[in-house]
C-alpha cells in the first residue's frame, strides 16, 4: 500500500517532478475551435445580476438580523446570511480569481478581494495556489488544494462543515504572513515578486478583524462578529459539502480530469451558491470558460465524459463508501465509467512538449 506525503516540500513532491508527472500533457475533449471561442466569450451582465442578488440579499438578511437581535426570531436571517457569507464567497473567490466571471477586469478584482476576505484566504497566495491546483490537479505533493487526503481524516472533514479546521488553519497563517512573511510552502508556488502582496493582504485582513473585535468589546456584544467573522464558521457547510464532491474518492496522480473530477447535477439554489462549479470536470478541462457557459459546455462534451451524478445525495452515495474503504486501503479509488462514445482513458502520461 502506498503512503502518500502531501507536503509541498516532501518526497512525493520531489518524485512527481523527477518522473515528469508535473510536466505531463493533460487530456482534453476535442471541441471545434469556433464552438470553443463562443463558449469562452466573456460578458459582464450575468455576473452583475448575480452579484447584485447576492450582496443585496446579504444586506437584507443582515439588516433584519440586526433589527431582531438578540431575539431568536433573528436566527433564520443569520443562517441565510451565513450561507451566502461562508459558502457563496468560496465560488465568487474562485470564479473571479480565474478572471472569467466578469468581462471587466476591475469587477473581477473587486469581488475577488471581498470574497477572499470573507472566506479567509489571502488573495495573493490563493491566486497562485489555485493556478497550481489547475496545472497539477490532485498530484500528491504538488497540488496545495487537495481537500480529501488518503487515508481520509474524517474528523477534520466533519469539523470543517462548521469551518473549524479552515479557520484554525487560516488565522495562524494570516498572523504568520502579516508579521513573518511568506511561508516556505507558499514559496513553492508564489512568485517572489508577489510576496509583498501576500504580506499587505494579511495585514489588511488582520486589521479588519482587530477593528471588529474592538467594536464587539465596545458594544459588549458579539453582534459585530455576526456580521464579520462568525458566518465563516456556521455558514461553511454548503461550500464544504459541494467541495468534497469535486474530487473526493477519485483518482490521484493522473492526467485525465475525467478520472479525478466529478460533475454533479444540482438544484438551482445550490447552483447559484456554487456558481455552476458542480460542472467540475468541464471546468477543470476548460478553466477559461465562464461559469454561466458551463451548462452549454457540458452539453457539448458530455458524450466524452462519465455520466454526472444526478444529485448531491447521489454524489455522496458514490463518494462516502470510497472514503470509508480508503481508511483501510489507501490506494482504492472510484473509477468513473465512460460512455461508448468517449475516447478511452489514457492510463499512462506523456511529458508535454
Amino acid at each position: 500500500m502506498t503512503h502518500r506525503d502531501y507536503s509541498l516540500l516532501g518526497e512525493d513532491a520531489r518524485r512527481a517532478v523527477e518522473t515528469g508527472l508535473t510536466a505531463a500533457e493533460w487530456y482534453h475533449t476535442d471541441v471545434p475551435r469556433k464552438e470553443m471561442k463562443a463558449l469562452m466569450q466573456r460578458t459582464d451582465m450575468p455576473a452583475i445580476r448575480d452579484t447584485i442578488i447576492l450582496y443585496g440579499s446579504m444586506i437584507v438578511f443582515a439588516a433584519i438580523g440586526v433589527a431582531l437581535w438578540p431575539s431568536w426570531w433573528s436566527a433564520p436571517f443569520w443562517l441565510a446570511y451565513g450561507v451566502l457569507y461562508g459558502s457563496a464567497m468560496d465560488s465568487r473567490w474562485h470564479e473571479c480569481g480565474h478572471g472569467t466571471a466578469f468581462r471587466t477586469k476591475w469587477m473581477n478584482d473587486v469581488v475577488y478581494q471581498i470574497a477572499s476576505f470573507m472566506i479567509m484566504r489571502n488573495p495573493a497566495t490563493w491566486r497562485w495556489s489555485h493556478a497550481r491546483h489547475h496545472s497539477e490537479t490532485y498530484i500528491v505533493g504538488r497540488d496545495p488544494e487537495i481537500a480529501v487526503m488518503r487515508p481520509p481524516a474524517l474528523l477534520k472533514l466533519i469539523l470543517n462543515f462548521f469551518g473549524i479546521v479552515d479557520v484554525l488553519t487560516a488565522v495562524p497563517r494570516m498572523v504568520y504572513n502579516a508579521f513573518v512573511g511568506v511561508h516556505p510552502s507558499e514559496k513553492t508556488f508564489v512568485p517572489e515578486s508577489e510576496w509583498p502582496k501576500v504580506v499587505r493582504a494579511a495585514r489588511l485582513h488582520l486589521a479588519i478583524y482587530a477593528a471588529t473585535l474592538l467594536a464587539a468589546l465596545w458594544m459588549r456584544s458579539i453582534l459585530p462578529f455576526m456580521i464579520i467573522g462568525l458566518p465563516r464558521l456556521y455558514g461553511a457547510w454548503h461550500h464544504v459539502m459541494t467541495g468534497l464532491l469535486q474530487h473526493g474518492g477519485l483518482a490521484d496522480n493522473v492526467v485525465d480530469h475525467r478520472l479525478n473530477s466529478r460533475t454533479v447535477l444540482m438544484n438551482p439554489i445550490s447552483r447559484f451558491i456554487y456558481w455552476n462549479m458542480n460542472y467540475h470536470v468541464e471546468h477543470h478541462m476548460f478553466p477559461m470558460v465562464p461559469y454561466h457557459a458551463l451548462l452549454r459546455l457540458h452539453d457539448a462534451i458530455k458524450h466524452d465524459l462519465p455520466a454526472p451524478n444526478t444529485s448531491i445525495a447521489d454524489g455522496f452515495r458514490e463518494m462516502w463508501p470510497a472514503l470509508m474503504r480508503q481508511l483501510r486501503y489507501e490506494d482504492y479509488f472510484v473509477k468513473r465509467e465512460l460512455p461508448a462514445t468517449a475516447k478511452p482513458y489514457r492510463e499512462e502520461f506523456h511529458a508535454a512538449a
